[in-house]
Order: C-alpha cells, then sequence, then structure tokens
C-alpha cells in the first residue's frame, strides 16, 4: 500500500479502514493456518517408536528359521517335481526378500515419510502466501470476509484436527509396517499386509494430494471474478481436502477392509 499523504488521502483511509479489521479477522486465524502449513509440510518424526518397532521385527526373527527350514524340507522332499522345486526356490527368494525388507523396513518408512514432506514442501512453495490470508479491496469484499471469518477458522482447525490423527497414525505406522510386509509375504496372510501396507502409503501421501488441491485452489483466486471472494475460494479448498482426508482415512481402510474379508470369505469357501 503506498504512503498516505494529503493528496492520497481519501483513497488510503479506506483501505486502511480495511486492513485494520481484517487484522482482527485473522489474528485468532494465522496461529491455525501456520500450524496447519507446518503439519502438511514437515517430516514426521517416528524415532520416539523406534524401541517399539525392535521389539516387532525381533518377534518376527523368531519365525525366520522355521521358515527357513520348512523351505529346505519342501526343496528336498520335492525329489524330481520340477514344478515343486520351482515353487521352494521362489518361495525362499521371497523369504530372503521379506527378511531383508523388515529389518530395514524402520529405514525405508522414513525415507517415504521424508520423500512425501519433500514433495509436499516443493510444491507448497509453488503457492502465492498470500492466498491463505484474507483481503479486501472493496467494501463488499470485507463484509464477507466479516461473515465468513469464523467459519474460515472451524474449517482450519478441522483440518488441524484431522493433520495431527494423520500425524499419529504415520507415527504408529512404523510400529505395524514390520507386520505388513511379514504378512504380505505369507500366502494365507497376504490379505493383511496389503492391508496394512495400503493403509499406511496412503496416509503418507496424503498430503502431497493436499497440496495440489491447494495450489489448484490458489490458481483460481487469481482470477478476477473471484477478487473479493478469495476467503470463499481457501474456504473451499480446506473444506476439499478435509473431506478427501477424512475420506482416504476412514473409508478407504474400510472398503480395504471389507474386500480382504470378502477374500478370506471366499478362501474359505
Amino acid at each position: 500500500m503506498p504512503n498516505c499523504g494529503l493528496v492520497n488521502l481519501g483513497a488510503c483511509l479506506p483501505q486502511m479502514f480495511f486492513d485494520f479489521v481484517l487484522g482482527l479477522i485473522l489474528s485468532p486465524i494465522q496461529p491455525f493456518l501456520q500450524l496447519t502449513l507446518d503439519l502438511l509440510r514437515e517430516p514426521i518424526n517416528i524415532s520416539l517408536f523406534m524401541s517399539l518397532w525392535v521389539i516387532v521385527v525381533y518377534c518376527l526373527s523368531m519365525f525366520y528359521a522355521m521358515l527357513l527350514v520348512g523351505t529346505g524340507f519342501t526343496f528336498l522332499l520335492a525329489g524330481y517335481n520340477s514344478e515343486k522345486r520351482e515353487q521352494a526356490k521362489e518361495w525362499l527368494r521371497n523369504i530372503i526378500i521379506m527378511i531383508i525388507l523388515v529389518q530395514s523396513s524402520f529405514f525405508l518408512y522414513q525415507l517415504v515419510i521424508d520423500l512425501s514432506s519433500t514433495m509436499t514442501s516443493a510444491i507448497l512453495t509453488l503457492i502465492d502466501p498470500h492466498f491463505f490470508t484474507i483481503s479486501a479491496s472493496s467494501l463488499n469484499g470485507l463484509a464477507i470476509s466479516i461473515l465468513l471469518g469464523g467459519l474460515y477458522l472451524l474449517v482450519l482447525l478441522n483440518t488441524f484436527l484431522i493433520l495431527i490423527v494423520r500425524y499419529v497414525i504415520v507415527c504408529i505406522g512404523v510400529v505395524f509396517l514390520p507386520l505388513g510386509i511379514f504378512f504380505y509375504f505369507l500366502p494365507s496372510l497376504k490379505q493383511y499386509g496389503s492391508l496394512i501396507l495400503n493403509f499406511l502409503g496412503i496416509c503418507i501421501f496424503m498430503t502431497a494430494i493436499d497440496a495440489i488441491i491447494l495450489i489448484g485452489f490458489s490458481r483460481l483466486a487469481n482470477l478476477t471474478i473471484f477478487s473479493n471472494l478469495q476467503i470463499v475460494v481457501v474456504i473451499t479448498a480446506f473444506i476439499t481436502i478435509d473431506i478427501l482426508m477424512m475420506f482416504l482415512l476412514f473409508f478407504a481402510a474400510l472398503r480395504s477392509a471389507f474386500r480382504t474379508y470378502m477374500k478370506i470369505k471366499r478362501l474359505k469357501i
């Protein structure tokens, strides 16, 4: 905003009034906005659960010898049956891959989390920081901002809470990842392993999808038609990612669980 003087005082005072009122509206919103953006872009620290991960991996390692011995007996008893011998070789290869993945799952998990965080941060840097700040250049825009300021705060609070739930799930996920990998390589438990791995993957990378949605709405806010409706665009953007995250966290998990149940039911039949 240009400096106020006698020449432009008539145009300057209304803008100062708008900025003052918007500042009052933004004062309770800004902390939640900053926390929400931090939860979107910052990598998740899983070191707190490393001791539990060690316990889970230690328990799983007790089954390695049994699986290797069982595969060895299958190979020896196969005799001249080439099909069973090939199956035993493939099973041995899968066991070795499983052992490597389980033992390194903590570091692989941290690597994937860092990759997701880097992707999200890179996408968010493409968004104009002023997109999240309420602005108004007219009386109509100010009135809309005042009316929807409370809704903006509630939507941000909801987004913040969902991201907290996602943060906790991803943190605890490092404990379940070895189980998911272990189950995935066992034919009878593969459905459960696939369920765990798919759900954790969705939880990790959902913030990158959120960032893509936000950058799309930020481009939309640059259109002239939305010059006085920026707060509406921002609220719609956060509502969209809230719906998406709730769907991915709950409905997608329930759908995967249902599909796993149906597969197990068909196997029993």
